[in-house]
């Protein structure tokens, strides 16, 4: 049956990839999960075949192309049965670079996308601690400024890409005293003096190279803070949602694949004089399998067109990330019982899966975490919103949409007088309105007023325009007003 989600260029796509796999990657994979590292060689391929930088602008070696190519080479990836192959590529596409394409400046962009997309570097994203996983607010890393430099104390743990990959963006706390917000994201080259590596013995994923990093008074210049200070904490809430959907695409994939393999090795294996795939009982486990594989794969190609469409789908994701992720486990489980005793052994593919698969309930977000979030969207009534970050950062922390509003809003102001003193925060930026005098007086600063305005730059831009109404911005919840609203209310004549 033709596909919903994918065109004939997919398809096509699909084809080159799986071949391309199958020549340079899976006759290799045994010797590269021995060695438990896998030859950079590799990835400049992949480069050179135009397998990187699908999602991203032509301008930095990509290809521009719609998210279901990513779906296709997550895909592909995943049935290579080894997770430690496939996790460099993700993490290093869909974990780490997306922050410095959305939010870094332009000379990060040359410095560390444009090689990322050829092949020539593999990255990794730093965010666990060993008092610190899930919980990023409680991260201790600490990056403080030092004039043209910062200098970053802490420690790093289970970082993927992390000992023999090229960079890493590091989640550090510039501000201690300011909480989610005095998190901030840097780009750390891995051969910087002040690093040591600790290569990590798993379970699983023996080809990946997974690392603890120690940083001793690292020194890193400040322009290669990605976007804003302070600002680290809702990026990455932002960008663990591709995380985990790429995560939940894996894993759909990878147990797709395992259970066409288990079904191949039945139709061959005799007992009791007929093949295995003969007996009810194990028929029907394999059926219910497949029926439980065909939903969840449905639901995440649903989840795949939210994201290509820039849907906001926290809910979504982490329904797609639990609910894969549990079932590959769980698929691993029952196929390798189809095995019998030779499941045991390591000369079939599903012992290491079976391997393999159990780090996937953990990273990228437990189900305990993601549990809760659905919870709390469907008991508290929690609403997760895209953060109110500005849309075009600068690598120094100047934004031009911001400096568009702060222009617009003092030729207004110097209208007259509001009355009184309100403050706007648009997060990285705070203004202050004096208008107690003839005149308003705008100021850049986060001082004291009876009147403060949440607002994003987006959204001020469109009040500002007309496009958008305030008092329907204010009922959206896109205004958020905290001491004098008599105060709030006199903004009409600044806007008019």
């Amino acid at each position: 049956m033709k596909s919903y989600y994918f065109t004939e260029d997919h398809e096509l796509f699909r084809e080159a990839l799986r071949k391309f796999l199958e020549k340079e990657v899976i006759p290799y994979i045994d010797e590269w999960e021995a060695q438990e590292q896998v030859p950079k060689s590799i990835w400049k391929k992949f480069g050179e075949q135009g397998f990187f930088g699908l999602h991203y602008p032509p301008k930095y070696g990509g290809a521009g192309l719609d998210f279901f190519y990513t779906v296709v080479f997550c895909e592909e990836i995943a049935k290579v049965f080894s997770g430690g192959f496939g996790v460099a590529p993700v993490v290093t596409q869909y974990m780490s670079s997306p922050y410095i394409y959305k939010y870094g400046s332009e000379a990060l962009k040359q410095k560390y996308l444009v090689p990322v997309i050829r092949g020539e570097m593999i990255s990794a994203i730093g965010i666990s601690e060993p008092g610190a996983g899930s919980d990023v607010a409680n991260i201790q890393t600490r990056a403080t400024r030092q004039g043209d430099y910062y200098i970053i104390n802490g420690q790093k743990t289970f970082i993927s890409n992390g000992y023999y990959g090229d960079y890493v963006v590091l989640v550090v706390k510039t501000n201690p005293e300011a909480g989610i917000q005095g998190i901030s994201l840097i780009v750390v080259d891995l051969d910087t003096p002040g690093i040591t590596k600790n290569k990590l013995k798993k379970l699983g994923w023996h080809a990946s190279d997974t690392a603890e990093l120690f940083f001793e008074n690292v020194k890193v210049p400040a322009e290669n803070l990605i976007g804003e200070e302070g600002q680290g904490f809702f990026y990455l809430m932002e960008g663990l949602q591709l995380e985990r959907l790429v995560g939940a695409i894996g894993a759909i994939a990878g147990a797709e694949h395992l259970i066409q393999y288990t079904l191949e090795y039945m139709a061959q294996r005799q007992a009791f004089g007929r093949p295995i795939n003969k007996f009810q009982v194990l028929r029907h486990r394999m059926a219910q399998l497949h029926a439980e594989c065909e939903v969840l794969k449905e639901y995440v190609y649903y989840c795949s067109r939210l994201q290509n469409d820039g849907k906001y789908a926290v809910r979504e994701c982490s329904i797609a990330k639990l609910l894969t992720t549990e079932f590959a486990n769980k698929a691993a489980y029952e196929c390798l019982q189809m095995f019998g005793g030779y499941g045991y052994i390591e000369d079939y593919k599903v012992a290491r899966v079976y391997r393999d698969v159990r780090i996937l309930t953990i990273g990228a977000g437990t189900s305990e975490i993601m549990r809760e979030i659905i919870a709390k969207m469907l008991i508290d009534d929690k609403v997760y919103e895209p953060p109110k970050v500005p849309s075009s950062v600068q690598g120094n922390g100047a934004s031009p949409l911001i400096d568009e509003v702060v222009a617009q809003i003092k030729a207004r102001a110097a209208k007259g007088s509001l009355g009184g003193r309100l403050k706007f925060d648009f997060g990285s930026r705070k203004l202050l309105l004096d208008g107690t005098g003839e005149t308003t007086i705008v100021k850049e600063e986060d001082a004291e007023a009876p009147c403060i305005i949440y607002i994003s730059p987006e959204d001020m831009k469109a009040l500002l325009s007309g496009e958008l109404n305030p008092m329907s911005a204010f009922m959206a919840g896109k205004i958020k007003v905290q001491g004098d609203m008599s105060m709030a209310m006199k903004l009409q004549n600044l806007l008019a």
